[in-house]
């Protein structure tokens, strides 16, 4: 299986990998779609998050502009909410929703949401696992060390866990800002429409994200389990 093709990478992961794919397509569509649609009430990226992080008391947390395009994040170390430079000073329904996304979650972290705080716990061993899990488990699977097999499995089983807490983290701050922009008419009519079709479409890349961890962790414990009975 290692030199020719692996059924289970054409069962499992090909299928995944294709609905990650369609996922990814789909953000940039609509991103590009509701790029087009503008505001009325003349809102930029910068100033939707400054006034929402205001409104929540969060005066301490900074608005940086960064390069590229769809690479806005807050980052909780240095209490600072990053915007792409297609955000941060752009009027559309698109940027609005991105920055107001980014927004939710520095709230988040202000009230101790959970499962932020497991996430953001289990980074590093993440980091480890997602480094390590393959090269290991498959070491353990040439050399016959099960041992070794298995604790590659087990960092994977933790990158799978990882995208399956970041699921409620991502849908908890879109439902946190779209609230506030429904109940403070920041957006009315089409304008909000348009800003939660934009985040819903980002939130199903982390579902294929997940599809796509699932697919490979179940792959890896086929080839264990398949190793051991040889």
């Amino acid at each position: 299986m290692f030199f020719g093709i692996d059924p289970l990478y054409l069962i499992l992961v090909v299928p995944a990998l294709i609905i990650s794919l369609i996922a990814q397509i789909n953000v940039k569509s609509a991103f590009a779609k509701y790029s087009r649609i503008f505001n009325s009430k003349g809102y930029t990226g910068y100033l939707i998050a400054r006034k929402i992080l205001d409104d929540n008391g969060l005066h301490h947390v900074q608005i940086e502009q960064i390069a590229g395009s769809l690479t806005d994040h807050f980052d909780p170390t240095k209490r600072v909410v990053r915007l792409s430079q297609t955000v941060y000073s752009s009027n559309s329904v698109a940027a609005i929703g991105v920055a107001a996304h980014e927004v939710g979650h520095a709230i988040q972290h202000n009230v101790g949401y959970f499962p932020i705080k497991i996430r953001s716990a289990i980074v590093p061993m993440t980091n480890i696992g997602s480094f390590l899990a393959w090269p290991l488990a498959v070491l353990g699977i040439i050399l016959g060390n099960e041992t070794l097999a298995l604790v590659g499995v087990c960092l994977f089983s933790l990158v799978v866990f990882f995208q399956l807490v970041t699921l409620p983290v991502e849908f908890n701050a879109s439902r946190r800002v779209l609230e506030t922009i429904r109940r403070e008419t920041i957006l009315e009519g089409n304008e909000y429409q348009g800003a939660k079709k934009m985040l819903t479409a980002a939130a199903l890349t982390y579902v294929a994200a997940l599809v796509v961890a699932v697919a490979n962790l179940l792959r890896l414990l086929s080839m264990v389990n398949r190793n051991r009975r040889n």
